[in-house]
């Protein structure tokens, strides 16, 4: 039988929950022991009532554009029950995000065809949909590119912060396999993992492999002090573990 890629690959999944697991499965296949590790966590955002405010008015139809950048926020929205009018338009930031939307039984008119971030978002945005007022509920730690790139397009936009982002400690004993070498690679998901990385488990052994998941993911990485190995042509966790895959592969 032949060997698989990844074979006796450690791989530190950042991340829990359905997202988690399927890229641990994803790993299995190719041989890889995934060591699943959530490194942040999302909270109810602080200011409660900005959040209700927003939802309110929205769901009141005063918004021409709904813009979603994360699961999580489509989360938030199942669990405020919000119903999004017919006339609100709704964006997503990318396919992964478009499928969540779809599967929470939203609908999406929007969605960037090339580079599936908020870079992206603003320079595909629909030509002929530059007025008119934009939600954009994000995280509280949320970068602001995406509302001053709507807004110099001639939107009105508003940010709201649906929920908030917190690290989570790994444990000592996956903090003693990062620092010994013993996982030799770590999954990089979002910017907020990054740094968490850096401020948990840096200075990382020379040859653990950071494999971000997109170009802009890679570009926080970098920002927070990791060296990025491998960045996923996607933003997405299939092409996340592809890009691992084609990097172990001998002719890499």
């Amino acid at each position: 039988m032949a060997a698989k890629p990844l074979g006796g690959l450690r791989v530190l999944v950042p991340r829990g929950g359905k997202w988690g697991d399927s890229v641990a499965a994803t790993l299995r296949s190719y041989g890889a022991t995934p060591v699943i590790a959530p490194m942040i966590n999302f909270a109810s955002a602080d200011d409660g009532a900005a959040l209700a405010n927003a939802l309110h008015e929205l769901q009141d139809g005063q918004y021409d554009w709904l813009v979603i950048t994360s699961a999580t926020t489509v989360d938030v929205f199942m669990g405020h029950r919000v119903s999004i009018p017919s006339r609100t338009k709704i964006a997503a930031v990318g396919e992964t995000t478009a499928a969540a939307l779809v599967l929470a039984g939203y609908r999406v008119d929007f969605v960037p065809a090339g580079d599936n971030s908020a870079r992206g978002l603003v320079k595909e945005w629909p030509k002929s949909e530059i007025t008119g007022r934009v939600l954009i509920p994000q995280s509280d730690i949320a970068e602001p590119n995406l509302v001053t790139g709507l807004a110099k397009l001639g939107l009105e936009v508003n940010f709201v912060a649906a929920y908030r982002t917190v690290g989570v400690p790994v444990t000592d004993s996956v903090r003693a396999d990062v620092a010994s070498g013993r996982i030799g690679a770590i999954l990089v998901t979002s910017g907020s993992v990054a740094r968490q990385i850096a401020a948990q488990l840096a200075p990382l052994p020379e040859g653990t492999v950071i494999a971000s998941i997109g170009p802009r993911t890679a570009f926080d990485a970098r920002a927070a002090g990791l060296q990025v190995d491998v960045i996923a042509d996607e933003r997405s966790a299939d092409s996340l573990v592809a890009a691992l895959v084609e990097h172990a592969s001998p002719s890499a």
